[in-house]
């Protein structure tokens, strides 16, 4: 640890939209807000190659640009953002308790205020042809990049509820939709099961998984397998849609905060306040209905305002 420990009035963990949104709003509010962008910087947005659905946009922008644009922003009104990765926090349960939290597992910090922005990770097979085609054609949110594909075949990976929305969400726009299935029944409630199977261009396979995402530099196509008779099965299609599941970023912060029983941290009310005071959770780390980056920059704007109130008040003159 440093000798000396760092005060600060606003620190912000995570650097997605709702960090820099939080950010922008803090600067401006002269909470003087450090941000520490963690092991992504920039967040999900980094690994997306078009943006079409963020308002401001009207020929759209790819991840990455939207994200430098937003440090950008967050900067101009005095936001310090620092690449480090906060590894462990030491949370006070007082009103007007100091925050400390761990940077890199050596430089120690203390923060007034504390929001949480470090957004929840898509789960992925892991095979090698899926991970090189990320942004490619291949993708976790079929809301985000859906209609990118309109008109053309696609496929889907999952068997749960989103994966049963984001299906069906693909039929509507799509020509035709392969649902894969690994086991021999669906997971999702009985009520999305129906609308999957009462869509006639969704073509459902169970007992099936990727063998291969066929494609050099973009998706062409899909090697499927049956994995009860190992039997193997090529399909032409242009984008394949992971679905199955987002694990929030909450690590480090489980046995202090209240989360459900995923992980996504809770907040109060329509508020982004935690159970413990002055710590405020926003974007995907605590959302996991919406996930994307317009409700994530909103939670943001929330939080440093949660924040900034916080701090009014705990900074308020005792009365004579």
């Amino acid at each position: 640890m440093s000798d000396s420990i760092e005060r600060i009035k606003c620190l912000i963990i995570g650097s997605g939209p709702a960090g820099y949104t939080a950010a922008i709003y803090a600067a401006r509010a002269d909470l003087k807000p450090i941000m520490y962008t963690g092991m992504e910087p920039g967040g999900q947005l980094t690994t997306t190659t078009e943006v079409d659905n963020f308002p401001g946009y009207p020929d759209g922008i790819d991840g990455p640009t939207m994200m430098v644009q937003l440090q950008k922003q967050a900067e101009r009104f005095g936001t310090e953002v620092r690449i480090g990765m906060v590894t462990a926090v030491d949370f006070s349960k007082e009103v007007g308790g100091i925050h400390k939290v761990t940077v890199d597992n050596k430089t120690e910090i203390e923060a007034e205020s504390v929001i949480i922005s470090t957004g929840a990770t898509a789960k992925y097979l892991g095979i090698e042809s899926e991970q090189r085609l990320r942004g490619g054609g291949v993708s976790a949110c079929a809301v985000c990049d859906g209609f990118f594909y309109k008109g053309q075949d696609v496929a889907i990976v999952g068997a749960g509820d989103t994966a049963a929305e984001e299906a069906t969400y693909l039929a509507n726009i799509c020509n035709k939709v392969t649902m894969l299935v690994r086991k021999d029944y669906m997971k999702a409630s009985k009520a999305m099961q129906h609308r999957v199977t009462n869509t006639p261009n969704i073509d459902l396979r169970y007992n099936t998984e990727v063998d291969e995402v066929l494609g050099d530099m973009v998706v062409e196509g899909l090697r499927m397998k049956n994995n009860q008779t190992g039997e193997k099965e090529d399909i032409a299609i242009t984008g394949i849609f992971i679905a199955i599941g987002h694990k929030p970023n909450t690590d480090i912060f489980k046995g202090q905060l209240t989360m459900d029983d995923t992980g996504y941290l809770i907040t109060e009310g329509k508020s982004t306040k935690t159970n413990l005071p002055g710590v405020f959770a926003s974007g995907d780390v605590q959302d996991k209905e919406y996930r994307q980056a317009v409700t994530a920059a909103g939670t943001g704007c929330m939080a440093a305002l949660d924040a900034e109130r916080y701090l009014a008040t705990v900074e308020e003159p005792a009365e004579v």
